[in-house]
């Protein structure tokens, strides 16, 4: 889960050494609220990328060496804050009504076509980055430009071969493998032909420490920030938390599965995590919150961790809670932050270019395993006006859309507006069912 958590960090802009810390107190915090009954890590969520990024784009504010300025980040952490109310008022619904209930309410139709646009409206970004405008630092020569790109596409490659060919517990780290290797790419060729992809560290990273041990070069505390009131953050990040609620619900369900398997083979009682949902729900929205007050970014429980689980067969609360302070630990330690810093753009844009579209291809499959029918009317609607509105807002307005005099996120505009529709287009479905003359098949029939 590393280095989806710290790339989360680096394409945002926020603080790495944050990122992480807010990962481990966030997980720590999930453990104590559900009981130490659900064994899952928090970890940066990549839904929030574009609503991020909306948000800036909104307010002019600019990423300076890979880090965005202070006030972003702070009007950031308030969307993000108010975005766990959304996974706390699905968790209390399904406390009371039932799972159903926020099925109706949020759909696939919705949650994958979410699922799908946050994936391509990111599409410029990942090519943005794999591939150099000329004139720009060290692409200004073409054989410099060559060599980005050639880094962007070994790690892109390696990462997908390593995600399709590599088995048991290497098959869970195809993205640290692949970031590996375009950075061992990139070092043979700054010793080989002399062309250096690698970052300098961001003054930044260092400087807005709360405290340093001497000067910070071994051990800083990450740099905290306190939320500042935004609108255009609430606006921009609130809403997607809708896309995370079907994901964070599909992996509860997944887990029970999982650790079910496990005590039935070891002669104990059945686990029945899966009647947790509602705590599971509820500990991502108050999560979500504490990573914000402390400056992180929004998060999720990570499919990632439930593979890892089920591949070691250790599904222990104590264990994830060691890797929560391990985490908190780490993101102290200066040299390592710096080293991923120093990550070429190039091996990002490798990564990101894998890792939006498979966001993208989640939100297919998530239509696909709900059986979403593609000739019902109301389904096309529903998935056509957000498939539009998303990615038309991001290419045509540059992720905000004019609307009556406001710029509202694509993003959180398609899905706000899917919802609608879909509660639009649902008026008398029900009743409809329960008029219609129920048939009687005899016993012989039936048999």
């Amino acid at each position: 889960m590393f280095p989806a958590t710290i790339t989360v960090a680096l394409i945002t802009g926020f603080q790495v050494s944050t990122t992480i810390f807010a990962s481990g107190l966030a997980t720590l915090c999930f453990i104590l609220i559900t009981g130490r009954k659900i064994p899952l890590y928090y970890g940066s969520s990549f839904a929030y990328l574009t609503a991020i990024a909306s948000m800036c784009a909104a307010k002019g504010y600019v990423m300076t060496d890979g880090i965005l300025p202070e006030i972003a980040i702070r009007e950031a952490q308030f969307g993000i804050i108010m975005s766990g109310f959304v996974s706390i008022a699905a968790g209390l619904i399904v406390r009371f009504a039932g799972s159903k209930a926020v099925e109706r309410l949020l759909p696939a139709s919705i949650t994958g076509s979410v699922a799908m646009i946050i994936g391509l409206t990111l599409a410029g970004n990942a090519l943005g980055d794999a591939i150099p405008k000329i004139g720009e630092g060290a692409t200004s020569h073409t054989a410099d430009q060559t060599w980005w790109i050639a880094v962007a596409l070994v790690t892109l490659i390696s990462t997908v071969l390593y995600s399709r060919y590599l088995k048991g517990l290497l098959g869970q780290l195809p993205l640290l493998l692949g970031a590996l290797t375009g950075c061992l790419f990139a070092g043979i060729l700054y010793f080989a032909a002399d062309v250096n992809l690698f970052r300098q560290v961001p003054e930044a990273a260092l400087a807005s420490s709360v405290w340093k041990l001497g000067d910070g070069s071994i051990f800083a505390l990450p740099a905290f920030t306190l939320p500042k009131f935004s609108i255009e953050a609430l606006v921009a990040i609130m809403p997607i938390a809708i896309a995370t609620i079907p994901e964070s619900t599909a992996h509860i369900y997944q887990l029970d599965i999982y650790v079910n398997d496990v005590a039935k083979k070891k002669g104990k009682e059945k686990f029945n995590i899966s009647s947790l949902l509602h705590k599971n729900l509820i500990g991502d929205g108050i999560c979500d919150m504490i990573s914000g007050v402390i400056g992180g970014p929004a998060g999720t429980n990570y499919g990632e961790n439930i593979s890892t689980m089920a591949i070691t067969r250790v599904f222990s609360v104590p264990v994830l809670a060691a890797a929560a302070v391990i985490a908190m630990v780490v993101s102290c330690f200066t040299p390592l932050i710096k080293v991923i810093y120093g990550i070429p753009l190039s091996v990002i844009g490798g990564l990101e270019i894998y890792l939006f579209g498979a966001i993208a291809a989640q939100g297919i499959a998530i239509m696909i395993d709900k059986k979403v029918d593609m000739f019902d009317t109301k389904n096309i609607a529903v998935i056509a006006s957000v498939m539009v509105i998303g990615i038309g807002g991001q290419y045509a307005f540059g992720g905000n859309i004019p609307v009556f005099g406001i710029n509202v996120p694509c993003i959180a505009g398609a899905a706000i507006f899917g919802i609608l529709l879909n509660l639009l287009l649902s008026i008398g479905k029900k009743k409809k069912a329960e008029d219609e003359p129920t048939e009687v098949v005899s016993e012989e029939a039936a048999e």
